[in-house]
């Protein structure tokens, strides 16, 4: 549950970073089979939360922003050399999950553990596809040390 009084997404987002850092010394197809498995297991998670609060999509219900997050890390490096990489996926995951760009919005009308998922994992890959262009991008330009 996310309990935090201000940002509860965002906060529960934070163990998504968790998440990641141990998948991500997995071959990138291992690591796209624990997020595919992350994904849907939080569905009945959320699910079963979402009938404990009885309320669609309590915002104390947090799982779907970190057991998606790995999502928008997928063929990313996680590395020291590479500092940047996670944070700036932190943040347009945090974006696209707060704009929701179609369909992302639509897909939150989906009833139960789905529809509090789906709209979470569009955003998450939203958030891939820009962050592999700026991973490209900055690379291209080589403008971090």
């Amino acid at each position: 549950m996310g309990l935090s009084p201000v940002m509860p997404g965002t906060v529960g987002s934070i163990w998504g970073v968790a998440i990641v850092l141990p998948l991500s010394v997995l071959s990138t197809s291992a690591y796209v089979a624990w997020t595919f498995l992350l994904t849907l297991l939080a569905i009945p998670v959320c699910g079963m939360a979402e009938k404990s609060l009885r309320k669609k999509d309590d915002r104390r219900i947090v799982a779907d922003e970190f057991m998606t997050f790995p999502i928008c890390m997928i063929g990313l490096p996680v590395s020291l050399e590479f500092w940047w990489v996670l944070p700036m996926a932190f943040v347009t995951n945090r974006f696209f999950d707060i704009v929701k760009f179609p369909p992302a919005r639509q897909l939150e009308q989906v009833e139960g553990g789905a529809g509090i998922v789906l709209d979470d994992a569009a955003a998450a890959v939203y958030s891939l596809v820009l962050n592999h262009a700026l991973f490209r991008v900055v690379l291209w330009l080589d403008i971090l040390p």
